[in-house]
């Protein structure tokens, strides 16, 4: 019966406009909520199959619930640095659990990056949904891989301890004074044969040097270089200048300080690391073709290449003209590049007072942690109060081919469902995933004007259903009357 229909038909509509009301009322109550995409109800016609010269049979009306995941929200401004935003297409990749993860346990995919270091150090959001990514391997490489969730691991700030970066490399800029005078000891090494108390770097040296019992040869001019060695510990180098008595020519030595903190091969004595000759051009520049003509004579034969190196303290005796850190010591093999003609510089030789205008090193002491960035590829990095810089890990961002198709679970995430596809793990601005902007949060898509609009227009709609079942039921009430 058609009146029948009408009434099933106003059910419908009752049923409807309900679900469409729940989808309302949850899109207000997370307003507020970071990440939260908005759910909408929308209505398809029901029709039942009709018969011809039979009247016609109302079929109503089906309410399903869209999920407008793919939206992005506005990314607004904190004050916390582990707060996290995507710019673009992606998902965050969460866990529920920080530690023991196995391949069965589910992983989660959200938009909410309101992330917080907890008590073991992992990075947890508020709903208890730990970060996962791309850990850096021992040789500080990270290896993404675009389909294996397996290969991600929770990512901890705490764990990071202190470290220390070794001294690679020493810029001098210094001037040795072009009138100096020529010392006694430099004056009777030119001689020949050579005269008394003549400066020789084997058997007279100015790493001899000391006043008290008069032995060595007092330095013209002296450079100290601080050097920090794998463990970040302090050492010092010397570089000793003699005036030669050849014109725009000095004597050179470099020498460890203490001298026991290294242990030197044959040739070399008293703590000395490198010795030879510094040459100069006519206008105070340092020669390159001289000392390269010099050969074995000159400090450094190539200034562009002049490095020095430290065997580790467990290695074997060094070679002749070789030289190891102390065994004591316990520290790793170093390399030190001096760069000695440097644009703003270097070593010169002008007709002003010796001195020093800066020493520049690279190695930095033993430094802790004193903060954590993550920057919009999602590289996350240690910061250390030496000035040390370390990565930890990459965010992975997992993108779907129909995002908006996700199952929805508590905590504002989503998991893999058959209509969405499956993921495709990216690191952030690669393969069309977005950029990741620290410090901010996905605001909620909700907008409250179209929810209240839509609030009412549902209202309106459940009362006009309700109508079509008191209309019917009077129908009826007057068919059954008609016998009376």
């Amino acid at each position: 019966m058609s009146i029948n229909s009408a009434l099933l038909a106003g059910v419908s509509g009752l049923t409807a406009n309900s679900a469409a009301l729940a989808a309302i009322s949850q899109n207000i109550a997370n307003v507020n909520t970071i990440g939260y995409k908005r759910t909408q109800g929308e209505f398809s016609t029901v029709v039942n199959s009709q018969t011809t010269g039979a009247g016609y049979s109302a079929g109503g009306v089906l309410a399903t619930a869209r999920h407008y995941t793919s939206q992005a929200g506005q990314l607004q401004r904190t004050t916390s640095g582990t707060d996290l935003g995507i710019s673009g297409q992606g998902f965050f990749v969460v866990t529920e659990k920080a530690e023991n993860l196995n391949p069965t346990d589910a992983r989660l995919f959200t938009r909410a990056g309101s992330f917080s270091v907890d008590n073991m150090g992992y990075l947890k959001n508020t709903a208890g949904l730990y970060l996962q990514g791309w850990p850096v391997d021992a040789a500080g490489n990270i290896t993404t891989d675009p389909s294996d969730l397996t290969r991600l691991s929770t990512i901890n700030v705490g764990s990071v301890g202190g470290t220390a970066e070794a001294t690679t490399r020493v810029q001098l800029n210094a001037n040795l004074q072009s009138s100096q005078n020529v010392s006694a000891a430099a004056t009777a090494a030119s001689t020949t044969p050579v005269g008394t108390g003549a400066y020789d770097p084997a058997t007279n040296s100015m790493a001899m040097y000391d006043p008290e019992a008069g032995t060595g040869v007092k330095p013209d001019f002296e450079v100290t270089v601080p050097v920090s060695d794998s463990k970040g510990g302090q050492r010092t180098m010397a570089i000793s200048f003699l005036k030669s008595s050849e014109p725009n020519q000095w004597y050179a030595e470099i020498r460890a300080i203490p001298a026991d903190d290294v242990t030197t091969g044959a040739g070399l004595a008293n703590g000395q690391l490198k010795t030879g000759i510094v040459a100069f051009t006519q206008d105070g520049r340092l020669d390159v073709d001289a000392m390269a003509a010099l050969g074995a004579d000159a400090l450094f034969a190539d200034p562009a290449n002049a490095t020095l190196n430290f065997g580790a303290s467990d290695d074997a005796a060094p070679a002749a003209g070789g030289a190891n850190w102390a065994a004591g010591l316990g520290i790793a093999e170093q390399t030190v590049s001096f760069d000695l003609t440097a644009a703003a510089g270097g070593l010169t030789q002008y007709d002003s007072a010796s001195v020093v205008q800066a020493t520049l090193t690279n190695g930095t002491a033993f430094g802790n942690l004193s903060e954590v960035q993550i920057d919009e590829k999602g590289f996350v990095t240690a910061i250390f109060d030496n000035g040390v810089t370390r990565q930890i890990a990459q965010i992975a961002l997992a993108t779907f081919p129909s995002p908006d198709s996700l199952s929805e679970v508590s905590g504002n995430a989503y998991r893999v469902s058959q209509g969405s596809g499956t993921f495709n793990l990216k690191g952030a601005g690669t393969g069309g995933a977005g950029m990741i902007g620290a410090s901010q949060l996905e605001a909620s898509t909700v907008d409250l004007s179209t929810e209240f609009t839509g609030l009412i227009t549902t209202q309106r709609a459940y009362s006009a259903s309700s109508k079509i079942i008191t209309t019917a039921d009077e129908m009826l009430a007057e068919l059954i009357s008609i016998k009376r």
